[in-house]
């Protein structure tokens, strides 16, 4: 922008200094010229009186010398005789005598003004004022140098202002969209000072408000999502009665361990819910330093608590872990919270006795976990990847908090065709001290 402001400053100020500045050349050019032709005309006039009165020689040149030098001012008497040296071309001076005309010559030498004078008995002298080419154009390179030095001046006054102004309005524009990235980076702090021209301050006061609306929103929001993790509380309990009704049977506790698990989760949720916004900006910039945990024994883990479940509908499933360490810089909770996500959906979304398995394989820089089904598959990938939108009647945030986890760990999730004839689900991490910034 201040490039584009300081061109259109030069453009527009040259255009408007060689507008004034053409036509005062050409008029200092004339001015010089008419001051010194006259000059040389009246010095010609203040001779007339004295021919008038003697045409002796002496006395011609006594008055010339006068009036200036003999190479300035001629004078051709009646008897044809000159007094000076004659600058005028021949046919110009018999044309002012037979004619008595008055006459100004250009010259290659100079300008020359030829001027008759009557004398009595019809005799006719003429006086030649003679101005060199020099003394046409005296002071004129010197007023033109003047001239283009303002010009100049002015043309640069005017692109300092000009790229002055741009960098006040690029520098406002700079901070605001600095202020807007850490803001879209999650600091909620970052405010701007609204500086540069009325619009741009109108903007920065605008960002201001609406990171303070912004700020406003998400502890609502935080405060609402603690109260309805709360409110499950109360069902809970319920989850808890009933098992204590059904006694010390495997079912039971399956049923506690399970309420138990959902009670640490609801309690970690209203935690972080509840945690000032300041703090969990903070927190959440410092994840990437959390503990590595071991995908394989994460998976398998938590393949044995879905094992009961599946062995009770019917459903056969494979498992295959790598025997290497798969380490992952990602916390256990969310990479449990992932595999939970994965196979639930299988039990959700396929019939019972549905076959599916589960493989976790380690690359160079990656560790891969891998969930297929024999179910009917997902028909729109790319919809089921959506925030909100289901294919199968749930929430449809199981897919996007695997998406999610995938990204923060610097890898992604795929939804392809299983050999099983189902979905195949496929999510990628990074391996800890791999190079990548997981658990971001």
């Amino acid at each position: 922008m201040r490039r584009a402001l300081a061109g259109i400053a030069l453009a527009v100020t040259s255009m408007v200094a060689l507008s004034f500045l053409i036509p005062l050349a050409l008029l200092v050019r004339e001015q010089a010229r008419d001051r010194v032709t006259t000059a040389a005309e009246q010095r010609a006039s203040a001779l007339s009186p004295v021919l008038a009165l003697t045409t002796r020689r002496a006395d011609v040149q006594q008055a010339v010398a006068e009036l200036g030098s003999a190479d300035q001012l001629v004078v051709r008497l009646p008897d044809g005789g000159f007094v000076g040296t004659p600058h005028a071309p021949r046919d110009a001076l018999d044309r002012a005598v037979r004619g008595r005309e008055t006459l100004a010559v250009d010259t290659e030498d100079g300008w020359v003004y030829l001027q008759p004078v009557v004398l009595r008995g019809d005799r006719v002298a003429v006086v030649e004022a003679f101005v060199p080419a020099a003394d046409l154009t005296r002071g004129v390179a010197a007023s033109w140098g003047v001239m283009a030095l303002l010009a100049l001046g002015l043309v640069g006054g005017s692109v300092l202002v000009a790229d002055r102004l741009g960098a006040r309005v690029v520098r406002s524009s700079r901070s605001l969209k600095r202020a807007s990235l850490a803001l879209g980076s999650g600091d909620l702090d970052v405010r701007v000072e609204p500086d540069g021209p009325p619009e741009l301050q109108e903007a920065g006061a605008a960002f201001n408000t609406m990171a303070d609306r912004v700020v406003d929103l998400l502890a609502v929001e935080r405060e609402l999502v603690a109260d309805l993790s709360h409110r499950l509380r109360t069902p809970l309990t319920a989850l808890y009665l009933e098992a204590d009704r059904m006694g010390a049977t495997p079912s039971a506790r399956r049923v506690t361990e399970a309420a138990g698990q959902l009670e640490s989760e609801l309690d970690s949720i209203i935690a972080a819910a509840r945690t000032p916004l300041a703090s969990a900006h903070l927190a959440g910039a410092g994840a990437g330093a959390a503990k590595p945990c071991d995908v394989a024994e994460v998976v398998a883990m938590r393949l044995d608590f879905w094992s009961v479940l599946a062995a009770q509908q019917g459903r056969p499933y494979e498992r295959s872990l790598t025997p290497r360490p798969a380490p992952v810089a990602f916390p256990e909770d969310d990479l449990a919270a992932v595999v939970d996500a994965l196979i639930g959906n299988v039990f959700r979304h396929t019939p019972e006795g549905t076959a599916f398995a589960v493989r976790v394989e380690r690359a160079d820089r990656h560790v891969f976990l891998t969930v297929d089904d024999a179910g009917p598959g997902v028909a729109d990938p790319e919809a089921a990847l959506t925030r909100g939108v289901s294919v199968g009647g749930s929430t449809g945030l199981g897919l996007d908090i695997v998406a999610r986890a995938a990204r923060a760990a610097d890898g992604e999730l795929t939804i392809t065709r299983a050999p099983l004839g189902g979905a195949r689900v496929r999510v990628s991490f990074v391996l800890a001290g791999a190079g990548g910034a997981g658990g971001r």
